[in-house]
């Protein structure tokens, strides 16, 4: 997803040997240093929270959440980024928000 200001970003969630984390990868073409949250949803509103600092250049980055154990199947979990503009937090503008796409058929 890529937003007019200048930011684009993918966000997916990634599996491996019984854990799972979420990352996004993202570009920050706006000439400012913006403020991100990186979001990982599981099942049962289990979720894990990472606050990035997408610094102003227009070179690929990535950001990833702590790894978590997961028993459920690929797919069972969602990721979200928020990428949000400089100033006081509540004032802030959304700038972009990325999300990953739950499986078809994944429940909880």
């Amino acid at each position: 997803m890529a937003a007019p200001e200048g930011v684009e970003a993918q966000t997916c969630v990634m599996t491996r040997d019984g854990e799972a984390w979420a990352r996004v990868y993202y570009r920050n073409a706006t000439g400012e240093e913006l403020r991100s949250v990186l979001t990982l949803m599981g099942p049962g509103g289990r979720t894990v929270e990472l606050h990035c600092a997408p610094i102003a250049h227009d070179e690929p980055d990535t950001c990833e959440t702590p790894r978590v154990p997961s028993s459920r199947p690929p797919g069972s979990a969602t990721a979200v980024a928020e990428f949000v503009g400089a100033g006081p937090v509540e004032e802030a503008p959304l700038l972009l928000r990325a999300g990953s796409e739950r499986a078809p058929g994944a429940g909880d």
